[in-house]
């Protein structure tokens, strides 16, 4: 998978920057903030039976040309030939998720992050990780509580793997582990496939997306709720009932450009196979 057809102007253009593009961390943070409002979190392909394709071409034309959203292997795939095409210095890697769960737990590497070398050191840049992907680079050292546009970050050691937290109203709270070692876009291939295709996974049959919005608030939906988080941790949600509105908050809310015909299919799968308003700790 290579890089060099790149169209960087349309990305820049897509998500609004239109600021310095020395490969700096100003430049970084502001190119994380801009990307992550601008292309919406979403798993809804998966749903509609297409799983994602992660070459290069394939993602210009969804995020890009055709203003859709993506998830983490899409989203950080499209993000790292961004910086890349900028002159940054990436390190691929995977993290364990484990939002809702203990912080050790023995869980698989089905997550795509990246690392960005910088003459300040390493950083964590991450887009893809729906309700509570970090909105700035996260230098990459234990117990040093970072400030974001949203939430207060940090990294705590567990074994040798970084965990992610967040502060959120009911104190710190895991994200995900961090594998320090380089991973080929082959094995990006293979857990996309599984998390794409499993009939098991939530994206199957949930209707999934999210965003960060302004003054420290994110947007998520999870089937027919609507969830807004405010900077203190503090939801307001609401229940969606006609297909009018749900047409209303992924196109309008989200930006999302769908046809009515994916999201009367998606309305469909959701009532057929998904899980309702069943809480799910990676989406709440």
């Amino acid at each position: 998978m290579t890089d060099a057809h790149f169209d960087q102007s349309a990305w820049l253009k897509r998500i609004g920057y239109s600021g310095s593009i020395a490969p700096t961390l100003e430049t970084l943070n502001r190119l994380i903030v801009a990307h992550s409002h601008a292309i919406s979190y979403e798993t809804l392909d998966i749903m509609l039976g297409r799983p994602p394709k992660l070459d290069l071409a394939s993602l210009q034309s969804k995020m890009i040309t055709n203003k859709r959203g993506g998830y983490c292997f899409e989203q950080n795939m499209l993000f790292r030939a961004g910086l890349r095409s900028l002159g940054y210095r990436i390190t691929s890697l995977q993290g364990r998720v484990v939002r809702g769960l203990a912080i050790d737990a023995p869980r698989p590497a089905i997550h795509m992050l990246l690392q960005v070398e910088l003459p300040e050191g390493p950083y964590l840049a991450d887009v893809g990780f729906g309700n509570l992907a970090p909105t700035s680079a996260l230098l990459l050292a234990p117990q040093v509580e970072q400030e974001t546009p949203h939430e207060l970050m940090r990294f705590i050691d567990v074994d040798g793997e970084l965990t992610l937290q967040a502060r959120l109203n009911r104190g710190w709270q895991h994200i995900y582990r961090v594998i320090p070692y380089p991973r080929y876009d082959g094995e990006y291939e293979i857990t996309n496939w599984y998390t794409g295709t499993h009939p098991e996974t939530p994206y199957q049959g949930n209707i999934i997306v999210a965003k960060p919005g302004p003054n420290g608030t994110r947007i998520t939906m999870y089937n027919a709720r609507v969830t807004v988080r405010d900077a203190e941790g503090q939801a307001r949600k609401r229940w969606l009932a006609a297909d009018s509105e749900f047409r209303d908050v992924l196109c309008g809310e989200f930006g999302l450009n769908l046809s009515n015909e994916d999201i009367d299919r998606c309305i469909a799968v959701m009532k057929a196979k998904g899980t309702g308003d069943a809480p799910h700790p990676f989406f709440a």
